[in-house]
């Protein structure tokens, strides 16, 4: 029997980090599935999803609290194989506009109100090539069920655009 390991981590970017971790997973003979991770203001941060035999577990869990030691915390969270969706609609959203507080609260906000819900977001901050600006771009994947009113949750993004004064498709 196999457990799955959801790991979050972060720690002060440096060279070698991703090396360690996957050093010490692969040692007691755990298998590195999905993860994402990502430098942000010179930290290393990342969520990954491991698997490895049931009797294993407490020695991978031992393994990576010795990362403690290279600056890297980890927490580990036991979870179940996923759940299939059911079947309905996914939508990407995408936004650019000029930065300010609150624009993904508000889209996250008409998302779940409708439904859907958020399964991968990536945002980031850039000074705009001509004025200088600070601009603001995201990429939003989310899902709903069948049921959920596609028309509505597209009418109220793109007024929320208008209101934000930004540009957001949604496809």
């Amino acid at each position: 029997m196999r457990d799955m390991l959801v790991l979050t981590i972060i720690g002060a970017d440096r060279t070698g980090l991703v090396e360690a971790l996957a050093a010490e997973i692969a040692a007691v003979g755990g298998n590195w599935e999905e993860g994402r991770m990502v430098r942000l203001a010179g930290q290393f941060a990342g969520v990954l999803l491991v698997t490895i035999e049931t009797a294993r577990t407490d020695e991978l869990v031992a393994a990576l609290r010795k990362l403690d030691a290279k600056g890297l915390q980890i927490a580990v969270r036991p979870t179940a194989a996923s759940t299939p969706v059911e079947a309905g609609h996914r939508v990407h959203v995408e936004v650019t506009g000029n930065d300010r507080p609150g624009i993904v609260r508000d889209i996250a906000r008409i998302l779940a109100e409708h439904g859907f819900n958020v399964e991968d977001l990536e945002s980031e901050t850039a000074s705009a090539p001509m004025s200088g600006d600070i601009m603001f771009t995201a990429r939003i994947e989310a899902t709903a069920p069948a049921h959920a009113r596609l028309a509505d949750l597209r009418s109220r993004l793109e007024a929320l655009g208008g209101e934000l004064m930004v540009d957001l498709t949604v496809s």
